[in-house]
């Protein structure tokens, strides 16, 4: 009994009474053994996972993928008679990681940046794209790359290289040196068409502006550039006082003449903002709302103005082709007096120069009383655009308070099941066709459903005599009620505060 007892009963350690104490010490070295065996291996499956993803990493990285359908060479000069610049023929080269995008993505940043060199005035020979972590810090794409690159540049008979990134100075000197021609980079490619865009005296000093700001840091010079001006003793007796020491190299006066001009051309751009409050100061004493269309560059913002003005700006199918800022005046159905501003396109990685170069023009949309978002329908991902509408536009903190409405343009462009999709994700966004006018009734519609109301109601009744003001109230009121009575007009309408007093001194 006394051993039965001794088997069955339990030690508070949790070992079994009675049980050897050389069994228990070995079943837990045992189980310690075990625990070890199984960190080894977690750590070992953990180092191969790793190994993998180097080794896949490199193995991507060892071949440059060729982006199909990025050639844009013309057999037909005449095609693009828009571009003032000679046509170049260039590669273009990017870099992605699977951590911050995916390849999908990527390749239509690349057909994106083919648009550009197209509306730029270049000839796209070859795009490649390369697979790896981080951009390499001497040469963007590794000098193995560079090397490679080289070649197709050579056999292409390529005169630039365009770089799908902004450059440090060290980088694009680094693979010019390797691959012999003209590179580039992303933002240098913008600027350009906005130099060859820019039409307006406001338009060309941004656009200037932005570009020195852009070239400021990246100036480099060579041979004579580098070379001082007279001082110490090579001044001689003439130099004088102000000429002995170091001297001045003549890069050092470039930067120094860029920042001058960099301050010329900010205050020549403060002094035109008078003008521009003057031409909206009149809008706004004329009681007209002002409705903002912005959007992605190329979603089709002048082809839209041009069917609800019934206008004629310019449309042209390239990027950017609309750059200063149009003002077309129309009305609503009741003859109420509006207009509509086509503000410049926006792209994703906008250059920052141009960012704050063009504040002064997207004071516009501050102002407004509506914003059309126009979003391009027919494009593979719009919620890319928008983001990148959005992330613009955000700099602007009077834009929080205004109403935006998402227009999607282009829609003869998709198919049925594209359209639900779009119409699901966005139910309370518009879908119009410029080109066919489909759902430009609709477009016009809301709009005048969300202009501001006058503030004033005004009750009259006025004489025929001036009848007058009855046209006045059509153009920037809103007439409620008129009715022509033996004794006069009897109006009822909400109108601006100078037209109230009008219709009150004349009033019976």
């Amino acid at each position: 009994m006394k051993r039965n007892s001794d088997e069955n009963s339990v030690a508070e350690n949790g070992q079994v009474s009675g049980a050897p104490q050389t069994e228990v010490e070995s079943d837990s070295g045992l189980l310690e053994e075990h625990s070890a065996v199984l960190d080894d291996m977690g750590e070992a499956v953990q180092r191969r996972e790793q190994s993998q993803e180097i080794w896949e990493e490199r193995e991507s990285r060892n071949a440059l993928r060729h982006i199909a359908g990025l050639s844009t060479e013309l057999q037909d000069v005449t095609e693009v008679e828009y571009r003032k610049v000679r046509l170049e023929r260039v590669v273009l080269v990017g870099i992605w990681s699977s951590a911050v995008t995916t390849q999908a993505d990527a390749e239509e940043s690349m057909r994106e940046l083919s648009a550009l060199a197209d509306t730029a005035g270049a000839e796209v020979v070859d795009g490649l794209l390369q697979h790896r972590f981080k951009p390499d810090p001497a040469s963007y794409i590794g000098s193995g790359k560079a090397k490679e690159l080289a070649r197709i540049v050579e056999s292409e008979e390529a005169d630039t290289v365009i770089v799908n990134a902004d450059l440090a100075p060290s980088q694009r000197r680094a693979l010019e040196d390797i691959v012999g021609v003209k590179v580039v980079d992303r933002t240098a490619v913008i600027l350009d068409i906005f130099a060859q865009h820019a039409t307006s005296r406001e338009g060309k000093a941004q656009v200037e502006l932005a570009q020195l700001e852009y070239m400021l840091p990246r100036l480099r010079g060579w041979g004579t550039t580098l070379s001082r001006q007279a001082g110490g003793q090579a001044a001689g007796q003439a130099g004088g006082i102000g000429s002995r020491g170091p001297g001045e190299t003549k890069i050092e006066m470039d930067r120094r003449r860029i920042r001058r001009r960099i301050s010329k051309l900010r205050a020549d751009i403060a002094k035109m903002k008078p003008s521009r409050d003057i031409k909206r100061g009149s809008r706004h004493r004329a009681g007209m709302p002002v409705v903002a269309v912005i959007g992605y560059t190329n979603a089709g913002k002048s082809s839209l103005t041009n069917r609800l003005t019934r206008s004629q700006e310019l449309v042209e199918n390239a990027l950017f082709a609309t750059l200063d800022t149009a003002v077309r005046r129309t009305s609503t159905r009741t003859g109420r007096l509006f207009a509509y501003v086509d503000t410049v396109g926006f792209v994703r990685d906008l250059p920052t120069q141009l960012v704050e170069a063009f504040k002064s023009t997207l004071e516009e949309i501050a102002d407004s009383d509506l914003i059309l978002h126009v979003v391009d329908a027919s494009y593979a991902n719009p919620q890319d655009q928008i983001d990148a509408v959005n992330a613009v536009i955000s700099d602007l903190p009077e834009v929080s308070d205004i109403r935006v409405q998402l227009v999607f343009n282009k829609v003869d462009r998709i198919d049925e099941t594209t359209a639900t999709r779009l119409r699901n994700l966005y139910p309370d966004a518009l879908f119009v066709s410029a080109i066919t006018g489909e759902g430009i009734d609709e477009v016009r519609s809301m709009v005048e459903k969300s202009l501001p109301l006058p503030p004033v109601q005004v009750d009259a009744l006025i004489g025929f005599e001036d009848g007058g003001l009855v046209e006045q109230v059509r153009n920037h009121g809103v007439i409620e009620s008129l009715d022509y009575t033996d004794s006069g007009i009897s109006l009822s309408a909400r109108v601006d505060d100078a037209l109230a007093a009008q219709i009150l001194r004349k009033a019976r």
